[in-house]
């Protein structure tokens, strides 16, 4: 025995850390249990839409500090043109981005959880659940201590616990050992970047380029528009995450050199921007991105997923810190009122967790997996392309709904045709 607690989390990304953050606040006995040692770095563009600012603002942390980028909205090019599309104005939201890199930021967040009274246990890598011999639940889990190089240093030790928390990302090993497997039928993606040393580095503003190009099918030639986008986001440290993000609905996904193409598309910036070989920081890396809730269900026989683990990634833009951040305040919220109850109100109110999930995001999520199958099509994409950017209404409804940035009261529009559209469609 390692330790007991009331609740224990398996990973400390934003969705772990947040989860630990507000169950401490609770009053919970927490573990927060993480593979790494901070600081570590987490494939990511590094950007934060205002609806994670709005988490981040609900857990007290201070974005005005050094280290904080601030943006005032996208920058989209694309066919020939140059939009600039500012966050809307809204009382649901503040009207700002931030960019920080995940090698901060994660730490951030994990050191905010332990400030709460989580207890942070880095280099502990989770091996499995420890179930009840007569429920078939999870009490517990075991684990291997590991040294500063990440190899095995000692003896596995058991940590135990009625409810056990999996924000242990896309692979989500703990929820595939309790046999709760991703879905073939939600699309994934795969984001790839890079950081340069650039001029650029603090640009206020977010850049979407909307152009990728495939070669087409041998012996065809020509080329084909890909389902995605290439970002350039400023950094504030001298640096840009530079990087690319492409959905499974295309023909071309899984033939293509996704890292290749960056280098290609950098390549072809302007030179003053210093995108070469000699100014990149760091090798290129990639990530898959699960998405649309592509792992269910959310919560069985004492284990709830939160984050990357329960594919809680937008398919509309690709962004997955801010659904994990409310996916983890909620799941925290489910917890400590069902610790509250006796064995039969604490299942009731636990399997309350994945109803709330689906009414908050399911309808969302459900026309997200719609549009990327439509953007597959390389036609789709290129009229999207040629008759949504030259006009800027159309596209300024189209930011709200990419990034899910509504007031569901008094809201203009725009934010009714897109609240009516998630309520119509059925939860994913």
């Amino acid at each position: 025995m390692a330790g007991e607690a009331d609740v224990i989390v398996v990973g400390a990304g934003p969705a772990g850390s947040t989860t630990a953050y507000y169950l401490a606040r609770a009053g919970l006995d927490v573990l927060l249990l993480e593979k790494a040692s901070f600081p570590r770095d987490k494939v990511c563009g590094d950007g934060l839409t205002p609806r994670a600012v709005r988490q981040l603002v609900r857990m007290g942390i201070d974005t005005s500090q050094p280290g904080w980028i601030r943006n005032k909205g996208l920058r989209i090019i694309g066919g020939g043109m140059r939009l600039h599309l500012p966050w809307p104005d809204l009382a649901s939201y503040p009207d700002y981005g931030l960019v920080r890199t995940r090698t901060d930021f994660d730490e951030l967040l994990a050191r905010h959880a332990a400030g709460a009274g989580a207890r942070l246990h880095e280099r502990i890598n989770v091996t499995g659940p420890v179930l009840d011999e007569r429920t078939g639940d999870i009490v517990g889990v075991t684990a291997k201590p590991l040294d500063e190089r990440g190899r095995a240093a000692g003896e596995a030790v058991t940590y135990r616990a009625p409810l056990v928390v999996a924000a242990d990302g896309t692979s989500s090993r703990l929820s595939t050992a309790m046999g709760i497997h991703k879905r073939d039928d939600r699309p994934m993606a795969v984001a790839v970047r890079t950081y340069y040393k650039t001029p650029r580095h603090d640009d206020d503003w977010m850049e979407s380029w909307l152009e990728l190009w495939a070669d087409s099918d041998a012996g065809r030639g020509g080329k084909i528009l890909l389902p995605g986008y290439g970002w350039i986001f400023g950094t504030g440290n001298g640096t840009s995450n530079v990087g690319l993000g492409i959905t499974n609905t295309s023909k071309a996904f899984g033939r293509v050199d996704y890292k290749d193409m960056l280098r290609r598309w950098a390549a072809q910036t302007p030179p003053e921007w210093g995108f070469t070989d000699e100014n990149q920081i760091g090798d290129i890396r990639s990530a898959a991105l699960p998405m649309g809730f592509n792992r269910q269900p959310h919560y069985s026989r004492g284990l709830l997923l939160v984050g990357d683990a329960g594919g809680m990634v937008n398919p509309f833009n690709g962004e997955g810190i801010d659904y994990a951040m409310e996916a983890a305040n909620l799941a925290a919220t489910v917890i400590a009122d069902a610790l509250s109850r006796d064995a039969a109100g604490r299942e009731r109110a636990l399997r309350s967790y994945p109803a709330a999930l689906k009414h908050e995001h399911g309808g969302y999520f459900t026309l997200g997996r719609i549009f990327v199958r439509l953007i597959g099509d390389p036609r789709i994409m290129r009229i999207a392309r040629n008759h949504g950017l030259p006009r800027p209404r159309l596209m300024k409804f189209t930011l709200k709904l990419l990034a899910n940035l509504t007031d569901h009261r008094d809201g203009d529009a725009y934010d009714r045709v897109i609240n009516a559209l998630t309520r119509l469609a059925p939860a994913a």
